[in-house]
């Protein structure tokens, strides 16, 4: 058997991930005429189409839709765009900047080179390759094997079971009532896209605050956004780097855009339960933590609007009066056991997030958990970088707004030190990686 040679490739900063926080990333790299590429095992941000639902929609208005030199210009930059209209505005970016990019080509090792610098095992169309870097940056995200209990197998096989990370639309799951396991925001709209369809529906509820869409006139996340939030380090935060384990708020922007009410779900039908513990055969037990769980959520959807009500007043802007939500519904009871066969239950959808997967990262960057430890994406390895991280760095680190400005801290900090490994200035090539007009700043 003839065996494909490995072809070696030699480059200053290789960039893992061709999604949104990659290709970031490249666009000031290129800005500053720094050798790299960027490699992607798929195509380039292909995850929006894949991991989401049909009906699926952002819960940040369009406005939030903002990568170095690229922003959403659109007719409705207070709405929501959809999951086909996200990936449509992200295929425009690497066109307007060329990025070294590589689809196609997964990385199955990053491992330190001898005598400094990385060495970067890949596999794809072109067969095997390895890579040599002085830099690294992996962009590939936070959320990479979908979580489901290890006791799930046990569960009787007539139940499907899929993660939410497979859904797709109310037609794919068989007939019969449909369990959604989990309120975060994949969760609770998963449950709602379900409801609206005319299935029956049971939601396990988590610990998932929730946030109002709308407030005093103005969407919620433009006012938090006014507030400065997105822009607050995580380690300002109370409880400080322990906020990137919460669950963010649920909140939709089906339809425009509105609040999801679990308890108006109720009202008209949905059954609600508290946390679920564990199940065998076709048995389900929860724990009694409903009735705490939706008033822990309803507390923080207050707190948010009472932040609001001060930010306005010490503000001086005009705005409608404020209010404060109040419960259209209370569980009764706390049932803690459900019968699937007896309630008609014949789907399972797991909406309980993700772990990370780094196996592949042959680097001691790592904590107990298997997340990688840094400080704003820079980690103790010289070189080595992550980004696209939830609250990598700031709440908005994960989102489309705030990614543009963790990757310009890393590209920044790639420049310093390539300028101090080597004698006088860095000096930037005079080509134009970035069209004229897309050099100095984000896009707005």
């Amino acid at each position: 058997m003839t065996m494909t040679p490995t072809t070696t490739h030699v480059t200053t900063v290789a960039v893992i991930g061709g999604g949104q926080a990659g290709l970031a990333t490249s666009w000031y790299l290129t800005r500053d005429g720094v050798d790299h590429v960027v490699l992607e095992a798929a195509t380039s941000c292909h995850e929006w189409t894949d991991s989401r639902w049909d009906s699926f929609t952002l819960v940040t208005p369009n406005w939030h839709c903002r990568l170095p030199g690229y922003g959403y210009d659109g007719p409705d930059p207070d709405g929501f765009m959809t999951r086909e209209q996200v990936a449509g505005w992200l295929a425009g970016y690497a066109p307007t900047f060329g990025p070294p990019l590589h689809e196609h080509t997964r990385v199955t090792r990053l491992g330190e080179r001898e005598g400094g610098g990385f060495v970067l095992e890949s596999d794809g169309a072109r067969g095997p390759e390895q890579w040599q870097a002085e830099h690294v940056v992996v962009a590939t995200g936070g959320y990479h094997l979908p979580i489901v209990p290890g006791w799930a197998p046990s569960l009787s096989p007539s139940v499907t079971q899929l993660h939410s990370a497979h859904y797709r639309h109310p037609g794919q799951l068989p007939d019969g009532a449909v369990l959604v396991v989990g309120s975060g925001q994949s969760g609770a709209q998963i449950a709602e896209d379900l409801h609206l369809a005319g299935r029956t529906v049971h939601l396990a509820l988590g610990d998932a605050p929730r946030v109002a869409r709308t407030y005093r006139g103005r969407d919620v996340m433009t006012w938090l956004a006014d507030m400065g939030l997105y822009d607050t380090p995580v380690t300002r935060y109370p409880g400080g780097l322990a906020a990137r384990e919460k669950t963010n708020h649920y909140v939709t922007g089906r339809g425009g855009g509105r609040d999801i009410d679990l308890r108006q779900f109720a009202v008209e039908g949905m059954a609600l339960h508290g946390l679920l513990e564990h199940g065998t055969g076709t048995t389900l037990t929860f724990r009694p933590t409903l009735g705490a769980a939706l008033d822990a959520a309803d507390a923080v959807y207050n707190s948010i609007n009472a932040d609001i009500d001060r930010y306005i007043e010490r503000s001086g802007v005009e705005a409608p009066p404020a209010t404060r939500y109040e419960p259209v519904w209370r569980p009764a009871s706390e049932p803690t056991r459900l019968d699937l066969d007896a309630a008609g239950v014949t789907s399972i959808v797991w909406a309980i997030g993700y772990r990370p997967e780094y196996r592949w990262v042959e680097v001691g960057v790592f904590d107990g958990s298997g997340r990688p430890t840094h400080h704003r994406g820079v980690t103790s390895v010289p070189g080595l970088y992550f980004l696209g991280l939830p609250w990598l760095h700031t709440w908005g680190s994960g989102r489309l707004l705030g990614i543009g400005q963790d990757a310009e801290h890393l590209a920044a900090t790639i420049v310093g030190r390539i300028a101090g490994s080597i004698r006088g200035p860095l000096t930037r090539p005079s080509r134009d990686g970035a069209p004229a007009g897309q050099r100095d700043a984000l896009a707005s």
